[in-house]
Formats: C-alpha cells, structure tokens, sequence
C-alpha cells in the first residue's frame, strides 16, 4: 500500500506542474476573443452577426467570393480603405493598425471553418471513397494501417516495405507491408504517459518524437530517433525535459548498439510541454544531419534569440555526432556550436531539398503566422521578436519588448509561404518520387487544425502557386514519400491513428 501511495503521489505531482505549465502557455486562450466585440460593435449592423450579410448594407462575408480579395492582406486593406462608393466606411481613421489587422485574421479564420481554439482532434475522420481530383493529378486515399495509438509523430518507410512509426507516449513500432502493427520496439528511449488534454491538444513531458533511417541505411541500418529525454529530479521538485538525439539499430524487435548524437546539459532542461518542442530531423546526404528544438526554454519566448540557449534553433551536425567546422556560430565564444538557424516558434517539419541544395522548415505561429521558411546558414527567423500572425490575444507579437531586444527588420528572414490564419501547418516533403510525375519537386504539407493536405510549386524560392489537395480529413502529423512512389500520411484523431497512402488513379 505504501508503494502505491508514493506512485500516485508522483503521478498527481506530475500532472499538478503539466497542468500548471499548461495553463501558463495557454493564459490568452481562456480569454474572449476582443475581435469577437470588436466586429459585434464595427461590423455586424453592415454584415450580420454571422457574417451572412444583410439585404441592403452589406454583402456576405463568408460563404462567398469576396470581390476585392480574401486574403488577410486584401482583407486588411478593404478595412482599412473601406468603398466609399458602396458606403463602407474606411476604418483606418477609427482603427490602429493592429486592430485592423486582427479584424483581417478573425474575418479569415471564419472563411475557412478555423476558429484558432478548435483543434479537430475529435472531428469525424472520413477517408474518401472516391477518386479526389486535382489540377495535375487525380489519385484514391487508401488505408494502410490503423489501430496507432491517437497521438502518433513520425513516420519512415523502409526500403523492404515495413514502415516504422512513432507514438508520442508510447515508443516505436513497425507497421508490416501487409499493415500489420508489431509491439512496441524493446530498448528505446523511455517516454512518458501522463499527459494532460487542453483544447484537445495533449501537452506532456518525455515524448518519442521523429524516427528516420540514414541515408545509407541499406548498408549501415543506423536508425535515428528523436525525443525529448526527461529528468524527474533536474528541477529539483518537477520533471522536466529537453530534446535529444540518438542512433541505433533494430534486431529481432530490438533496439540494440545505441549512439548518442545530439544533447543539451541538463541544466537547460524545462518544464514547458514537449508540444511544441519541434522534433524533426533531416539530413543532407552530405554526412550532416539537421534536428529542430522550438519551444523549450523557460517560457514560449525564453532563450530563442539567445545562442547560448538551444531552444527555437535548428541545429546541425555530422551524423555521428561532432560539430562542423563551418556552422555559422562555431567560433562565437559561448554558443551552441551546432547552431544552424534561430529565431524559431514551433517547427514541425524539416526537409532537404536535393536538387536545391536548400534546407527548408515550416512553423507554426500563434494566431497566424504559419510559415515554410528557406533554412540559411546563421540567420535569425524573427521569434518572439516578430511574426505576420497575432498573439492569442490578439495583439501584435512584440515580446522583444520585453526582452529588451532592438533589431532591425531587415535582420529579419521572411518566410517564403505565409499560412494566415494559421492551418497549424505540420510537416511536409518535396516530392522526388513516380506515380506523380507532375508534382516532382513540389512541396506537399500537412496541416493539423486546418485537417488540409496543400502542394506548394515554388520557383527561384518564391511561391509560383499552391492548391489544396485534400479537406477536412484529419489531423496530418507526418507525411513521407514511401519506396514504391506513392505518398504516405499520418493521421492522428481521438479513435485512433492511421496510416493512409495516396495512389494514382487508374489512367
């Protein structure tokens, strides 16, 4: 009776500093949303309390084409503006500049079904039966594996046709070509189950996160694994966590011949959720592989612009382990050393392009400001410092303020693709494979709140055009290009996760 007291004493402790740490990220979103008021009060008589219109003010503002743009930029601008003419009046005289550019986000987010509160986690999951029709390609969903535990993270197709995949709190597994789930894979990393559901996201500490084979893994069978390692006592009261990397092998079901590759001293551990802790990795081919670490310092903006402090970096090292000579930061006294970039929020996708020679990553922003950004060498990704989206509560992101930070806007690097109102964009892969020859080098991404697939055609690293391949499927937490061509998703959802594929259509 005594043992048990004491585990349900931790068990309680535990979830008391995840709830704690929970609220603390979350503290704007228990709010009223002001855009709310602010549209009841300025809008609604013109447009109607639903933004369905009215019969003689003002046209529908959702449902509808809107004839000067419905982007947030053209939004912003229309408010701004207003049509004398059809007796909208310009707003700029009454609104700050960030008032309207919110009203821009909320009209946005109502457009597309995208309250930025709803998570879609529980949404009914409905895999389409027909044929999905597209500007280049038509293609079928067919379900590879279902029976994943509900909160999946990566997954890596072999080249024998097993596909490995990752559950947040429960480890490794391998899926058969046949899609036949195996246990869990004996020996890895420990992870942790005692997550807390907020908005039906889970926020926890020590997760298994991203899973991929070397480049060489035909010949090497190294196996790279990414999780946030946790340390109960570290903090000396709360468990707390950080991002690490390490490589293996599996044999019989078994992780065997682990090397550490990436890890940051234990004193820059946090209690901060493993949510947004990024967890991606990439490699170049070259004998370097890349990792992301977002939120992970004290707070969502603590040590992100701070190189001394691993969190919002993307980091960089040779795939054993050691340092490159020629990252950007290696000989900035007090650094991390495998710095490659900073300034990052929340990374959720990271992916090499071969033919560029580029590294690339999308993010999450908070209410807006989703990006996929061109990765380069040493340079700085703007947060907390700026973002194209608000804050939760619907101010603009100023935290340098609070930091006391100057910068520059031109130190700055834009993202290529602004996603405003914010998808919850997820990861993402440049297309090399043959069963769609049309899409090759495109950027196929994955949203989670959005519950949309999109393919990004770019050109000299600007946004030539974009289309949305599928709608309201679920949760995309990874997405991967499998040995026979054919695209892979990983689907999370309350019921379950599933692993789906995307297949040509016949002629």
């Amino acid at each position: 009776m005594r043992r048990k007291t004491i585990i349900w004493l931790i068990v309680v402790t535990v979830i008391l500093a995840l709830v704690a740490a929970v609220i603390a990220i979350l503290r704007f979103i228990a709010e009223p949303d002001p855009y709310v008021a602010m549209y009841e009060e300025q809008c609604s008589t013109c447009h109607g309390d639903r933004m369905q219109g009215t019969p003689t003010l003002g046209p529908p503002l959702v449902g509808n084409e809107l004839r000067h743009g419905d982007s947030v930029a053209e939004l912003r601008e229309s408010i701004a503006n207003g049509f004398p003419l059809t007796g909208m009046p310009a707003w700029s005289t009454s609104l700050s500049e960030a008032e309207i550019q919110g009203l821009a986000i909320f009209v946005a987010e109502r457009r597309v079904d995208r309250v930025f509160t709803d998570f879609k986690f529980e949404e009914p999951l409905q895999i389409p039966e027909n044929v999905v029709s597209t500007d280049l390609h038509d293609f079928r969903v067919e379900v590879v594996a279902n029976g994943i535990d509900p909160l999946p993270f990566s997954i890596a197709p072999l080249p024998d046709g097993r596909i490995l995949v990752t559950e947040k709190t429960r480890g490794l597994r391998i899926v058969s070509p046949e899609g036949k789930l195996s246990e869990l894979v004996q020996g890895t990393p420990r992870v942790y189950a005692d997550e807390v559901m907020v908005y039906g996201v889970a926020y926890g500490i020590g997760w298994m996160l991203d899973v991929a084979p070397h480049p060489d893994y035909e010949d090497n069978g190294w196996i790279y694994l990414h999780y946030t390692e946790r340390c109960e006592d570290c903090d000396g009261t709360l468990p707390v966590s950080m991002n690490t990397l390490v490589r293996g092998r599996i044999q019989d079901g078994t992780w065997v011949d682990q090397e550490l590759i990436w890890q940051a001293d234990k004193s820059f551990y946090s209690i901060v959720p493993d949510a947004g802790a990024g967890g991606r990795i990439a490699f170049d081919g070259a004998g370097h592989v890349f990792i992301s670490v977002g939120l992970k310092g004290d707070s969502n903006y603590e040590g992100i612009q701070d190189l001394t402090q691993p969190s919002g970096k993307i980091h960089r090292v040779h795939d054993d382990g050691r340092i490159p000579a020629d990252n950007p930061f290696v000989d900035v006294a007090g650094a991390f050393h495998s710095t490659w970039t900073y300034g990052h929020r929340s990374p959720q996708g990271l992916e090499f392009n071969h033919r560029s020679g580029r590294l690339w990553g999308t993010e999450m922003g908070p209410r807006g400001g989703d990006e996929l950004n061109l990765l380069l060498p040493g340079r700085n990704y703007g947060w907390p410092l700026y973002s194209k989206g608000l804050d939760y509560d619907g101010t603009p992101v100023e935290y340098g303020e609070d930091l006391g930070i100057e910068f520059d806007m031109a130190d700055i690097q834009q993202p290529v693709v602004d996603f405003t109102p914010s998808p919850a964009i997820s990861s993402f892969i440049f297309y090399e494979g043959e069963q769609f020859p049309r899409w090759q080098n495109h950027a196929i991404i994955g949203s989670l709140k959005g519950t949309e697939l999109y393919r990004i055609e770019l050109k000299d690293n600007k946004l030539l055009r974009s289309e949305t391949l599928l709608s309201r499927l679920a949760r995309i937490r990874d997405i991967e290009t499998g040995p026979d061509g054919n695209i892979y998703l990983l689907l999370e959802h309350a019921e379950g996760g599933q692993i789906v594929r995307l297949i040509p259509a016949p002629g």
